[in-house]
């Protein structure tokens, strides 16, 4: 486990981020995303997608995070999504029941086309 972990919001439209994520998620660096993606979601983007990609562990804390930031997004009017998770962590994520939660996708690029074209877990729609 690592005590390193960075985060890139990247804006891609007046309610959307895309929070790039690298490293481990962790008791030690979960506050680090939680705080990023909340600040992102205080600013305005209702609609997240977590880029996992560069995401070598994730713990139970780490878990937990997305938790937190489903309901975040939620009651700011959006939702999350998770893209790009790699094939360590998908076993995980489903057997904690996370992907029954969150939309996976296979791509940053496949979550922003289901967000722009209605298909949010929660029913939202992201404004144009």
């Amino acid at each position: 486990m690592s005590d390193t972990l960075d985060t890139t919001i990247r804006h891609t439209g007046e309610r959307t981020a895309v929070v790039v994520v690298t490293g481990d998620v962790d008791l030690h660096t979960a506050p680090v995303l939680r705080a990023q993606a909340l600040t992102a979601v205080g600013q305005g983007a209702p609609h997240l997608v977590l880029d996992m990609a560069q995401v070598d562990f994730v713990d139970s804390t780490g878990l937990s995070t997305l938790i937190v930031l489903m309901h975040a997004t939620q009651e700011a009017g959006g939702s999350l999504r998770i893209a790009s998770v790699p094939d360590r962590l998908v076993r995980m994520v489903t057997m904690t029941g996370i992907s029954q939660l969150l939309p996976m996708h296979d791509t940053v690029a496949d979550a922003l086309a289901a967000l722009a074209a209605g298909d949010a877990a929660d029913g939202t729609r992201p404004s144009r």
